[in-house]
């Protein structure tokens, strides 16, 4: 799982174009929205998009759970895990 949460840290920085932060620099475990990262929705549906390319998952703008799913590296990770197997 780390592998995991390392490719997703890379796949937030490319995609959200955060040129000033490394991948040891995000927490697995902090918020990715608000205190955390400070992303927004606009990242949200960006990065939603970044990895349906890179891991072959999708997200439902109809979902309740995107929320619980995107609040942090170590729930994506969960969640990537759980539809493909990784």
């Amino acid at each position: 799982m780390e592998n995991l949460n390392l490719e997703i840290k890379k796949t937030i920085i490319s995609s959200l174009n955060l040129e000033d932060i490394t991948p040891e620099q995000i927490s697995d475990s902090d918020p990715l929205f608000g205190d955390g990262l400070g992303l927004d929705s606009i990242d949200a549906l960006e990065l939603g998009i970044a990895l349906k390319k890179r891991f072959g998952v999708k997200f439902s703008a109809e979902n309740e759970d995107n929320r619980k799913h995107f609040a942090s590296v170590n729930a994506l990770a969960a969640y990537i895990t759980q539809h493909t197997g990784a």
